[in-house]
């Protein structure tokens, strides 16, 4: 539930944006601007503007939109749609997403790099996928996002697959991927779904410990499960962007790069707006 102050909050960074609310303050631009790539000494001067850029992936992202939609006021849709795909290519999403991510860790006190995370999977429509496949289990045709969060829910690792994989084979390439990336987490926590021998396996081989939180046997209706409830909630974050409610991308790493922008949007607001 928001609290007053926070509703105020949110008031007081709507009043600060130009046109929409998912527009770029001129605090987060100021975090934003030194990664951007700097102009070539060669060629014609460089006439795009990468905050109006930003601003029209993030409304496109968070509207739910399509890329022929965007309002005329962002520029040629093609133009837009050609630097998101450069941009994405050069992993800026990435990198301001996990700077942000260890300066919100340190700014709520905490290590820069986490230690221990939690481990899940969604299973999502993809009607415009070139591949896709079918989840017995959700009855969801389409793509699976198998993610890995921190235990406050900030996004670690995310690994898309057809929704036909297993949570515990697409939890394998989660493994692989926090080890570099976060070398210092040793600790995960999953459910059921993840109690198999070869992702166990491998978990040990690569240090880590995999701890299952199972529901109890006699539990009638819903109950708040320990640790678990962390990686629903960031799900939740997630699909308040609305073009994360279904996967509409053809192809997965542009996919990638749109939750990369919802979440990291997420954490650059908190962290400029502290």
């Amino acid at each position: 539930m928001w609290t007053q102050q926070s509703r105020g909050r949110m008031a007081q960074i709507a009043k600060k944006t130009k046109r929409y609310p998912s527009d770029l303050t001129d605090e987060e631009w100021e975090r934003m601007a030194p990664l951007m790539p700097k102009p070539g000494r060669r060629g014609r001067p460089r006439e795009v503007d990468f905050r109006e850029v930003i601003n029209a992936v993030r409304y496109l992202v968070r509207s739910g939109c399509g890329w022929r939609m965007l309002p005329i006021h962002f520029g040629a849709w093609q133009t837009v749609y050609g630097w998101f795909r450069e941009l994405a290519r050069r992993f800026l999403f990435q990198t301001i997403h996990d700077i942000e991510l260890m300066l919100d860790r340190e700014r709520c006190g905490r290590e820069q790099s986490p230690s221990a995370g939690v481990i899940d999977s969604q299973s999502v429509k993809a009607p415009s996928a070139e591949k896709r496949g079918f989840d017995a289990g959700k009855k969801v045709l389409g793509r699976k996002r198998h993610i890995a969060v921190d235990t406050d829910g900030r996004l670690l690792m995310v690994n898309l697959t057809t929704a036909d994989i297993s949570d515990s084979a697409g939890a394998q390439a989660i493994l692989e991927g926090i080890r570099k990336r976060w070398p210092w987490v040793k600790h995960l926590f999953a459910d059921g779904a993840y109690d198999r021998l070869k992702l166990m396996d491998k978990a040990s081989y690569l240090d880590f410990v995999i701890e299952v939180i199972r529901r109890s046997d006699n539990q009638q209706g819903f109950k708040v499960l320990p640790r678990r409830w962390v990686v629903e909630r960031t799900f939740g974050w997630m699909t308040r962007w609305r073009r994360l409610v279904r996967d509409y991308e053809k192809r997965i790493d542009v996919s990638h790069a749109m939750i990369l922008v919802a979440m990291g949007g997420n954490l650059l607001r908190r962290n400029a707006h502290t």
